[in-house]
């Protein structure tokens, strides 16, 4: 496996404990749909929460929230809409993101709720 691929992984490892730890409840992780992912789906008191994890080694670059762009968030609403459709979801949903910078044996977590909106 290719290191940003481990590095990626780990960060969604560390993501899913932490939305543990904040009473989530994980119902999936890497849910695909075609070529989409939705990195953690999960569920908090009347919300769908749809998670994209970004993990960065260092900020040297920008914080890796930062990096969840337009299109990547135009691709998580697209699957989103497909999650709901499949599961026939009724409860509210929101996009948030949890950036993850790894340093020393402490990583860094920033969790954005309500990161960004579906836009007509």
């Amino acid at each position: 496996m290719a290191e940003h691929n481990e590095t990626g992984k780990a960060g969604e490892e560390i993501a899913a404990g932490y939305l543990r730890s904040k009473g989530y409840t994980i119902l999936e992780t890497n849910w695909r749909w075609g070529k989409n992912e939705i990195d953690i789906v999960a569920e908090e008191k009347d919300y769908l929460v749809i998670i994209e994890v970004k993990t960065r080694h260092s900020t040297d670059f920008g914080e890796p929230e930062t990096f969840v762009t337009m299109q990547k968030q135009r691709l998580l609403i697209r699957a989103a809409n497909s999650y709901i459709n499949r599961y026939s979801v009724k409860k509210e949903t929101r996009f948030d993101i949890i950036s993850i910078v790894l340093r020393g044996k402490n990583p860094e977590i920033h969790h954005i709720p309500d990161a960004f909106y579906p836009t007509l």
